[in-house]
């Protein structure tokens, strides 16, 4: 089966312009990310989709291969899925550009359940919160999800309520997400959608059109890059891990 992992990489960031270069241990950000994706058992192809020259450039300096996409795209996923409508797959991963600490077997645990059950139409992944501080950062995307583990909302904002103060168990977005070619060119398509907006958080698109969406549980996260304070803690954990 082929699968085509694709990491989106936007220059012209709000927050964080040129975040996709941003150098982590003498290379930029994009590599770290594209050589875990390579580690990935279930992946047979793995590109960066990015809309700018000065990325693609990098591209080619680092031997990374890309794909160029509209610079009118509001999201990482509908550039992935600008990269579906040119490039034939059976499955599509969203790997974002800003995780490069991501673990190969992370990557795979969005695929399985798409390899398991075809009824399955997209994936994402989600993990524990452990730390107080990310229920409340509103960086960290917090996931409600069904006893079947379908996903019924994301929010910016600690969710559940915890009316009772006990047995609430907190689970924050980790981003890979896993497609069949039919929703997301659904998504793509339909464009961006109301709750979508109001949260700023691009998988709700799915939930609003009526795509169901499957939580697989992995064991952490990943040390996704926000702000600059974040890459330099990333490159003290990275070079911690070389020592």
């Amino acid at each position: 089966m082929n699968v085509i992992g694709v990491i989106p990489a936007r220059y012209k960031s709000t927050r964080f312009p040129g975040k996709p270069l941003a150098d982590i241990l003498g290379k930029p950000m994009f590599y770290h990310v594209y050589q875990a994706a390579n580690k990935a058992s279930l992946l047979t192809q793995v590109v960066v989709a990015t809309d700018s020259d000065i990325i693609a450039s990098a591209c080619d300096t680092h031997d990374v291969p890309y794909i160029m996409t509209s610079d009118s795209h509001p999201t990482g996923t509908d550039r992935v899925a600008e990269v579906a409508q040119k490039l034939e797959a059976d499955l599509y991963v969203n790997i974002q550009g800003d995780e490069p600490m991501i673990a190969p077997s992370t990557i795979d645990a969005a695929v399985h359940p798409l390899l398991d059950d075809p009824d399955i139409q997209v994936t994402n992944l989600c993990a524990s919160i452990l730390d107080p501080d990310e229920l409340i950062d509103t960086n960290v995307i917090k996931v409600v999800r069904s006893p079947d583990s379908m996903g019924l909302y994301l929010s910016r904002q600690a969710i559940p309520y915890p009316r009772d103060r006990q047995g609430v168990g907190y689970y924050k977005q980790v981003c890979v997400y896993g497609f069949r070619k039919e929703p997301l060119i659904s998504f793509l398509n339909k464009g961006q959608t109301h709750l979508e907006r109001v949260e700023g958080v691009e998988l709700l698109r799915f939930l609003e059109i009526g795509v169901s969406v499957k939580f697989v549980e992995v064991d952490g996260g990943t040390a996704a890059v926000d702000t600059p304070t974040d890459l330099a803690r990333v490159n003290e954990l990275m070079a911690a891990q070389r020592a």
